[in-house]
């Protein structure tokens, strides 16, 4: 089984933007699991004509669905609210207009009656197009309310055939409505065109995809799907970013989301002590088209604007996210009551739209930050990345330099016995 998985986990979730200042619930951190609402997760499978195929195990793909299917209902978490969508069950026609609607909720999503949703799935037959775009719009909707985690699995054996709604588009757009769903995609004996479209849908709401060809790998793929969904929900807060570091909101430990414009530069403060160590790191989302070959940055500097440490990373095209971070310990100081240093951390991308691209509203970014307790006799990590590595480095060298001094000694001592006899 091949699995590409992206480290883009919420980064195009956002909510709204808050004034300079956050305001944190009472009694809740930023970025602290919040949601009280049920899990919710919708598969979605393919029954196009070409689940009849027997490629899988000596059997159809579509038999292989279904038998994961009842094994997965069987393993579903109480707390899980589940329920299935089909795409090309319905329509056996040529009409493409017709063929492109066809997508319906086979079992509801709520409460599950395994015996109820095990009798819907065998009903199934292999039968027409395959919707992937339109299903996804569908499959949002069937997950609309409540503030548990929502998910979509959609499980497809062939690409999208109503274009022009690209599925790669359609989740795009989902995550910009902000709303916390993630999609992630299975594709069974793919083409290599499968598993880029899949790939790109689930890239866009920080899902995963899986190629399967085996009916226990799916089985077991889907499983963890939804048992991930009844996992704590952690729920980014906004920040609105500064211009200058001065006017930078204050953030505490915690998870946090924001929109940066094309060539902007966005700025926010955090408290660290004597004795305490920052931690930060940076995910830029491209939801849109935008030109291959960028970066992002992130430096922490004082309130002076001198830089302290920074991180980067530099993306070519082939991922829709690209992260980077931090680490900078403060110095434990004999002050007991000495206050904490304002650090800045001044964050940039070089992301350019695709022409005919709209720049506004600006890339989603999602930003962790961490201020924990310092390691004893803490060392400046931002020296060339190698902290207190330094005299191990020196160590190193050394070592190198008497090794080679021996090794030519012995050497020449060589050349000179055999010279003697």
């Amino acid at each position: 089984m091949i699995t590409r998985t992206r480290l883009a986990a919420g980064a195009c979730a956002l909510l709204a933007a808050l004034t300079a200042g956050l305001a944190f619930p009472a009694g809740a951190a930023a970025g602290e699991p919040t949601g009280q609402g049920a899990p919710k997760v919708d598969l979605v499978l393919d029954v196009s004509g070409s689940m009849r195929a027997r490629d899988i195990d000596g059997q159809s793909r579509m038999a292989a669905a279904k038998q994961a299917f009842n094994e997965v209902l069987d393993a579903t978490p109480e707390e899980v609210e589940l329920g299935i969508r089909t795409l090309g069950a319905n329509y056996p026609g040529n009409d493409r207009k017709t063929g492109c609607k066809d997508t319906a909720q086979l079992y509801p999503v709520g409460p599950l009656d395994r015996t109820e949703a095990k009798t819907a799935v065998a009903t199934l037959t292999p039968t027409g197009w395959t919707p992937i775009g339109p299903a996804l719009l569908k499959a949002a909707g069937d997950l609309d309310g409540g503030d548990g985690s929502k998910r979509i699995v959609l499980i497809s054996d062939g690409e999208d055939t109503c274009a022009p709604l690209d599925p790669c588009e359609v989740a795009r757009e989902i995550a910009a409505k902000g709303i916390g769903l993630t999609i992630d995609t299975l594709g069974l004996v793919p083409t290599a065109k499968l598993s880029r479209q899949l790939s790109c849908i689930a890239e866009a709401t920080g899902g995963t995809y899986t190629s399967v060809e085996h009916q226990d790998e799916l089985t077991d793929r889907v499983n963890q799907l939804v048992d991930r969904a009844a996992d704590p929900v952690v729920t980014p807060v906004a920040a609105e970013g500064a211009d200058r570091c001065a006017a930078a909101p204050t953030l505490k430990s915690g998870l946090y989301t924001d929109r940066e414009e094309f060539g902007q530069q966005r700025f926010y403060r955090v408290g660290v002590r004597p004795g305490q160590e920052l931690r930060a790191s940076v995910s830029v989302a491209a939801d849109r088209a935008v030109n291959p070959g960028y970066g992002v940055l992130m430096r922490a500097v004082t309130s002076t604007g001198r830089e302290i440490v920074r991180g980067e990373a530099a993306g070519n095209g082939r991922t829709d996210v690209i992260s980077t971070g931090l680490r900078y310990p403060k110095a434990e100081s004999d002050d007991e009551d000495a206050p904490a240093e304002a650090v800045c951390l001044a964050v940039s991308h070089s992301f350019s739209a695709a022409s005919g691209v709209k720049t506004t509203p600006g890339l989603p970014l999602e930003l962790t930050v961490d201020v924990v307790d310092a390691p004893n006799q803490a060392g400046d990590v931002a020296a060339f990345g190698l902290g207190r590595g330094w005299w191990l480095l020196g160590v190193l060298i050394l070592t190198g330099f008497l090794a080679g001094l021996v090794w030519g000694w012995l050497s020449r001592w060589r050349v000179a016995v055999w010279r003697t006899n």
